[in-house]
């Protein structure tokens, strides 16, 4: 049943990605109400099979490769239906979807195996860091997508293509604020979830020196973004390239950490 509900999810994202490109196939807008239901049926169920996981082995989807990587699309997918509802556009869905779809297939195909887990206070702890940590990279990759989207629309724009972009891509001033505030939040959520990674690394003599430097790297990275869009030194551009780019190192980065070095560590 859980691995049901996961391949409903992910069939879900996938379809409101599909959906979404309705406009580069024919010359209608995009069906936002049908995207938005799509998106936000493959969060719910997709919450369904991590609340059935959770009851099945009695902890929380927080620990453990595949649990983990599940709860990361979790909450992507629930980030892009708050950000799509706020904006009233689906264009991110592009995108976001299918980035939602990956960590959820790859999960299933290794299988939900939890990890150990912490009781009491150790447990709380835990379970704060790793949540702020997916939330920090769920916006950081909403800024990604963002990025991306708008590095597309520039060249047309700079090409004098005027196609099928420009009656469904957003304008560049809201792809460039998307990624303003996404970035913004991602560096909020990444601040507090390394300093509890550090601290409970420390206070539980836990060191696991590369996820902490995957997580300190991160960090620093979107930091740097968050930091030149603040004081307005980061031209929209720039910081579309900065956001996909340094994404897409950090995702790689921690796929190779997690598997080509298991002993690593358990947490985040």
């Amino acid at each position: 049943m859980i691995a049901i509900a996961h391949f409903i999810a992910i069939s879900l994202y996938i379809g409101a990605a599909a959906l979404a490109a309705t406009p580069f196939v024919r010359p209608v807008g995009a069906p936002i109400r049908g995207v938005t239901s799509l998106l936000l049926a493959g969060v719910v169920i997709h919450a369904v099979g991590l609340i059935l996981f959770a009851r099945s082995v009695g902890v929380v989807p927080l620990t453990g490769l595949g649990p983990s990587l599940s709860f990361a699309g979790f909450v992507l997918a629930a980030t892009l239906v708050v950000v799509e509802l706020l904006a009233r556009e689906v264009t991110l869905t592009l995108v976001a979807a299918p980035l939602a779809a990956l960590p959820t297939t790859f999960a299933n195909l290794i299988g939900l195996t939890p990890g150990a887990e912490p009781e009491g206070l150790r447990g709380v702890w835990l379970f704060a860091h790793i949540a702020l940590s997916f939330i920090g990279i769920a916006s950081f990759a909403t800024a990604a997508a963002a990025g991306t989207m708008y590095l597309i629309e520039r060249r047309e724009l700079k090409s004098r293509r005027f196609g099928a972009i420009f009656r469904f891509f957003p304008p560049l001033a809201t792809l460039d604020r998307v990624n303003h505030v996404a970035a913004i939040t991602g560096w909020l959520g990444l601040t507090l979830g390394v300093v509890l990674a550090g601290a409970y690394s420390i206070a539980y003599r836990q060191m696991n020196v590369p996820q902490l430097m995957w997580g300190t790297g991160a960090w620093a990275a979107v930091s740097a973004i968050a930091l030149g869009r603040v004081l307005g030194g980061l031209q929209a551009r720039r910081a579309a390239l900065y956001s996909s780019l340094t994404f897409a190192i950090v995702l790689l980065l921690y796929v190779a950490i997690r598997v080509a070095g298991p002993a690593a560590g358990k947490f985040l």
